[in-house]
């Protein structure tokens, strides 16, 4: 079986509805292709500092939460910016 996905959520979960229906999406798409998936939400706060890059550089591809504001912009546009520099697959909702 090959390796998991990972999926990185930028945001701040909080367990509203379109943050488990985003962690649902993600589930339900896997089990449709037969790829395993795991998923890390990345808070805001944490894409700021000096591990930014190793937080992001583990995903395979990148997802811009719904339900701002974040609790920190620059957290979550310093994400954004990872992927497209780095060319990775990414998706802002």
């Amino acid at each position: 079986m090959a390796d998991a996905l990972l999926i990185g959520i930028i945001g701040d979960y909080d367990g509203r509805f379109s943050h488990v229906a985003t962690d649902e999406a993600i589930a339900h798409s896997a089990a449709e292709l037969g790829l395993p998936v795991e998923i890390e939400w990345l808070p805001t706060a944490n894409l700021l500092g000096g591990e930014r890059q190793l937080r992001l550089d583990r995903c395979d591809g990148l997802w811009a939460s719904p339900g701002s504001p974040y609790q920190s912009m620059g957290g979550a546009l310093a994400g954004i910016r990872f992927a497209r520099e780095r060319n990775r697959p990414f998706i802002g909702t």
